[in-house]
């Protein structure tokens, strides 16, 4: 199924406002076989929207629009699709009673503004949005659909998942069985990963597709199957995954898609571990890594952001010595770091990072992005130093997404 997408907003185009909705529902909609073969940005003008709806509808049977359904007048989506789908405005009852729910629940006072949100045009069939006060609207013509959804990445995503997408599903049901496997595999550039794989990927059939998904030290593989046979699509991407498997070995840290947090929040979790973090040039940012998963508590006892050296001293016991033969960035500091870290919190595994983030404090010896990394599991360490590129903020969450995964590597065995 082929769908086109249009992002509606004065604040894309300008920058003030990056678009994530399209590339979220193109990540949502791939694995059931749905294909998204044109994206649209376009300003809050009549004209701008009705092209984009014509340009959408001459190459899809499903258009999804995000954005322009909010309260104020430039929010003018819902009445070019009243123009365009035909009808009234008219006010729905059942908006309304959703409008004054979520400002019931919220504590908020009622304005006529948001309850105006309520009128929609006659054409349309409303799906309620639970999570916000902007209705989703379906509209059907000559056997072709467009729905309009609200521009809040939290909101779309929701209804997509939870309301749209299943009634797509329904309105065209497809004969073509879809199956994925994903594994996450490191210790391999993108090109690297390719050449190793080639032979295996050259000869897969024509009903299986791989594609990389790269991330910060990890690439997603994604094996897709497609076949009217659903017992003998699932026989053959099970076999073509386990011989990925076998080639890969020990580079492939899991065989869902997970983050690097979560991978060894669950691996510590089996193993009745518990853990906790020591940071530097981090910041706090593993641990933060860490506990925005639910049920992180049961894993993590703990963390320390020791960021000054009397901290590192005082609070996980470097020795001061240590710090003045080699620097805090060293190996040394960081291995005395996540052994004190677990002292301190009576835990089983800890990570630990010292580093420079920029943009200054790099030298000839220790240049921005340098980052030493420890992680430990009980008797047992691994170690490194590692060089990051780009920004403040990349080389922070590069060197985060690398402690993790060197600790789901130790405490997995796979080192």
């Amino acid at each position: 199924m082929k769908v086109s997408i249009i992002v509606i907003g004065d604040e894309l185009l300008i920058g003030q406002v990056t678009d994530t909705n399209s590339g979220w529902i193109a990540r949502y909609i791939s694995p059931y076989g749905w294909e998204v073969n044109d994206v649209q940005t376009v300003s809050d003008k009549a004209d701008d929207i009705r092209r984009a709806i014509d340009r959408a509808f001459a190459c899809s049977d499903v258009v999804l629009t995000t954005g322009g359904l909010g309260p104020t007048r430039d929010d003018i989506t819902k009445t070019v699709l009243r123009d365009y789908f035909g009808g009234e405005m008219i006010t729905d009852p059942s908006v309304t009673e959703n409008i004054h729910r979520i400002f019931g629940r919220r504590g908020l006072k009622m304005n006529p503004l948001t309850e105006a949100q309520a009128i929609v045009p006659s054409s349309c069939r409303v799906i309620q949005n639970r999570v916000g006060t902007a209705p989703v609207m379906w509209f059907e013509r000559d056997g072709k659909v467009l729905v309009s959804m609200p521009g809040v990445p939290f909101e779309t995503s929701t209804v997509m998942a939870e309301e749209v997408f299943p009634a797509l599903l329904e309105r065209f049901p497809s004969q073509v069985n879809i199956e994925h496997r994903v594994l996450m595999v490191t210790d391999y550039t993108e090109s690297a990963l390719a050449m190793k794989i080639a032979p295996w990927e050259d000869a897969l059939p024509e009903y299986l597709h791989l594609a990389y998904l790269p991330k910060p030290g990890l690439i997603r593989l994604r094996l897709d199957g497609h076949h009217p046979d659903r017992d003998f699509i699932v026989k053959e991407i099970d076999r073509e995954t386990s011989r990925l498997k076998e080639i890969l070995g020990p580079a492939v840290l899991a065989d869902r898609d997970l983050t690097p947090a979560e991978i060894v929040l669950d691996e510590c979790r089996r193993r009745g571990l518990t853990m906790a973090t020591a940071e530097s040039c981090t910041g706090g940012n593993i641990a933060h890594e860490l506990t925005l998963i639910a049920g992180a508590s049961d894993v993590v006892n703990g963390g320390v952001v020791s960021y000054s050296n009397e901290v590192k001293i005082n609070v996980l016991g470097v020795d001061a010595a240590d710090i003045e033969a080699h620097g805090a960035v060293s190996i040394p500091v960081v291995r005395q770091m996540a052994g004190g870290v677990c002292r301190v919190t009576g835990s089983d595994v800890s990570v630990a990072t010292s580093g420079i983030a920029g943009p200054g404090g790099g030298t000839e010896e220790k240049p921005v992005g340098t980052v030493c990394i420890c992680a430990r599991c009980g008797d047992r360490e691994v170690y490194e130093t590692a060089r990051f590129n780009g920004s403040r903020e990349r080389i922070i969450n590069s060197a985060t997404s690398r402690a993790l995964i060197l600790a789901a590597k130790l405490v997995t065995g796979k080192l």
